[in-house]
């Protein structure tokens, strides 16, 4: 299971890591945008960026 938990942090390290590297500028911009966006923006996106993570956990397993 730790093996497993470990293999996600790093691909999301990975993944998480792609768009700074391609392209700095766009990424700042879009940070500019979420910190400028409000808290039920913020909640909602977060909460349907879970579900999809859930939803995938369940088609994959």
């Amino acid at each position: 299971m730790w093996h497993a938990l470990l293999v996600a942090l790093a691909l999301l390290f990975v993944i998480e890591g792609i768009l700074p590297f391609l392209s700095p500028g766009r990424f700042r911009r879009a940070l500019l945008e979420v910190a400028g966006a409000d808290d039920r923006t913020l909640r909602i996106t977060g909460l349907v960026s879970m579900l999809i993570g859930v939803g995938l956990l369940y088609l994959v397993n």
